[in-house]
């Protein structure tokens, strides 16, 4: 496979039950003959970030920050965070940059930014991730478990946690609803 899906959106098929992905939307952020790796975006955690500042000893967070939702980006290092964000100015410890405007993050530093509110503009804080072997997304893919298509800032930033499995189906003028795992397979 030569068309790698980074900074694309993966949307799962409705027939796609397990409990991780059920009707979940992946932004990827890492695609090459390796594996993959991407986070979820629509479930949202049982915590907010003032959960998190308390685990990690961060103790002057404005309000407006500690209310601020936490995702379940996926199940491998559940316990680990990640922050999806606009890319900026601004450079953090421990940065990939996943397109011209968006980069990951897991460093402390910027938790502790957005605790004051100095951190970027628009984010998102996952713990976990979404991670493929070498080879199982493309046969994911093969088997259409995933519908992929192409990222849209509104989707990732502002669209309601509940509607952006829909939503991201619809970039491409799809009703989620009507699909199976069987479209292409005769």
């Amino acid at each position: 496979m030569t068309d790698f899906l980074n900074h694309q959106f993966l949307i799962a098929m409705p027939d796609l039950k397990e409990k991780d992905f059920f009707r979940t939307v992946i932004y990827m952020c890492q695609h090459n003959n390796e594996g993959a790796l991407g986070v979820v975006l629509n479930r949202l955690a049982p915590l907010k970030l003032a959960d998190i500042f308390e685990q990690i000893g961060i103790d002057d967070a404005s309000e407006k920050s500690q209310m601020r939702p936490v995702y379940f980006g996926g199940p491998v290092q559940a316990e680990r965070g990640f922050i999806l964000h606009d890319s900026s100015s601004q450079t953090w410890d421990s940065s990939i940059s996943v397109s011209e405007t968006v980069s990951l993050t897991s460093s402390r530093d910027i938790l502790e930014a957005i605790a004051r509110d100095e951190g970027p503009e628009k984010y998102l804080i996952t713990l976990g991730y979404s991670g493929w072997a070498k080879g199982q997304l493309e046969q994911e893919m093969l088997n259409n478990t995933w519908l992929n298509v192409d990222y849209d800032s509104a989707i990732l930033y502002e669209t309601p946690v509940s509607q952006r499995w829909k939503k991201a189906a619809n970039l491409i003028g799809v009703n989620i609803h009507y699909l199976t795992s069987l479209v292409g397979h005769g």
